[in-house]
């Protein structure tokens, strides 16, 4: 089974295009290649009943970041600040990198 790509990597900034969270834009804390889903910070919060332990002696509900579908997210150009699809180039130095669609500056 070949690995997929994601078009979106760790630390980049994305937008929600659809479901609950639409419209909200967010830092990708992880990314899951294999299942092709990303964690975006303060995007798909789910409530978790956290029973006491060493680490949490009283227990509670905490809140925790759910992985979304890749296809839900968008790249945010740093230049333009725009939700844009990315192509990729080849540079000179044979470096492959991502580039804006919308603005063609170089993304990575």
């Amino acid at each position: 089974m070949a690995l997929s790509k994601l078009h979106v990597k760790k630390d980049d900034e994305v937008m929600v295009i659809a479901g609950n969270d639409k419209g909200k834009r967010g830092k990708v804390l992880k990314a899951f290649p294999k299942e092709e889903r990303v964690v975006v910070e303060g995007i798909n919060i789910r409530h978790k009943h956290q029973q006491p332990s060493q680490d949490m002696p009283q227990g509670g509900i905490v809140e925790k970041e759910a992985p979304i579908y890749s296809s839900n997210v968008m790249l945010i150009c740093k230049y333009c600040d725009q939700p844009t699809k990315t192509g990729t180039e080849v540079l000179d130095s044979g470096e492959k990198v991502r580039v804006c669609k919308e603005c063609g500056e170089i993304i990575d």
